[in-house]
């Protein structure tokens, strides 16, 4: 009986090794070299696998880079000196970066804009979305449950008074926050950036002033007054072109709403 078993555990042994050889070679074999410089990419590359880049990870963000297939300057976290490395590690010129934040498009405070009903619920945006749109009248306006809040990596967003609000010295522009709002009310837009339009509301002009006493009306006084056309109103709420935006101030003075603002 012992004998048997020796048998069997010798049979195992042999087939191990047998097997554990074959695939020692096969890794040899067919082992695919990595090009040494994702690794340099990835020691300049914050490890946040925010997505800001637009792919999915830090690691997809320097396999991109190093095919080919992605410029050096995605990375919203590693800015314009991160960029400079990473061009440099490709053999590339330098390329351009220009630091983005997240703007709420939202100025409906609890003091400006109106409720339809009082919300008894979860606190959070997506859920309170859910019921008739949400409890305010406006329905392209911050619900303030801090969903942004929660997913930004860089503790840029908080709640006041019941709109989101972002310190644009700690953000980077990632925008994971975008996918945190069921509103659709925040924004990337490049952080020298001065005039800013803080509504989404695309309700006409009569049914915004009910809703919010903050919000645009589709008037286009400022789109009338801009010298460089860098203003349009599309579905009834201003936007701005930054490429064109002088930051003159003329819009803000004449936005019948002191809707139009200059950046702190």
């Amino acid at each position: 009986m012992w004998i048997d078993i020796l048998k069997a555990f010798l049979a195992l042994g042999i087939m191990g090794l047998i097997f554990g050889g074959a695939l020692s070679i096969a890794g040899n074999v067919f082992h695919v070299k990595e090009d040494e410089r994702k690794g340099k990419i990835l020691a300049v590359l914050p490890g946040a696998n925010c997505g800001g880049c637009g792919y999915a990870g830090c690691a997809n963000y320097a396999d991109a880079v190093v095919a080919g297939e992605a410029p050096c300057n995605k990375c919203p976290v590693a800015k314009a000196e991160g960029a400079e490395t990473i061009a440099s590690i490709m053999g590339a010129e330098a390329e351009e970066v220009r630091p983005m934040v997240a703007h709420i498009r939202c100025s409906g405070s609890h003091d400006i804009a109106n409720k339809k009903y009082t919300y008894y619920g979860m606190n959070d945006c997506l859920a309170a979305s859910r019921l008739l749109g949400g409890y305010m009248t406006c329905q392209y306006g911050c619900l303030g449950f801090g969903n942004c809040v929660k997913k930004c990596p860089q503790d840029a967003i908080s709640i006041q008074n019941g709109v989101a609000m972002v310190d644009r010295d700690n953000c980077v522009g990632c925008g994971i926050c975008l996918d945190a709002c069921p509103k659709g009310v925040i924004e990337i837009i490049p952080k020298d950036s001065t005039v800013l339009v803080s509504c989404s509301n695309k309700d006409p002009g009569a049914r915004t002033r009910v809703a919010c006493n903050a919000g645009c009306i589709g008037c286009k006084i400022c789109e009338k007054n801009c010298p460089e056309g860098a203003i349009r109103v599309e579905g009834n709420v201003s936007i701005i072109d930054y490429t064109k935006c002088t930051a003159c101030g003329i819009c803000t003075e004449k936005c019948p709403r002191h809707l139009l603002e200059f950046s702190k």
